[in-house]
């Protein structure tokens, strides 16, 4: 299951894990213009661990869910 809400300055998706237990806990994912970050509480440690990743970053993992194993670089338009 997810949410889609359109913030003032991103979108936010959130995932919510469903299905029989252990469950992970819900994956923030807020698409602002100059990045993307990625947010998931960790109830062990007590706190939110945030990951943000440039749009190159995310065209690259956006292509390698797509792709078979193996190392790729995209070709820069002249």
């Amino acid at each position: 299951m997810f949410t889609i809400e359109h913030e003032f300055d991103a979108t936010v998706v959130t995932l919510i894990d469903e299905g029989p237990a252990p469950l992970g806990e819900d994956v923030v994912i807020a698409a602002f213009a100059s990045c993307v970050t990625l947010e998931q509480y960790d109830p062990r440690q007590d706190r939110m661990h945030k990951i943000t990743l440039s749009p190159s970053q995310l065209r690259d993992l956006q292509a390698a869910l797509d792709l078979p194993e193996g190392s790729y670089q995209f070709a820069r338009s002249p």
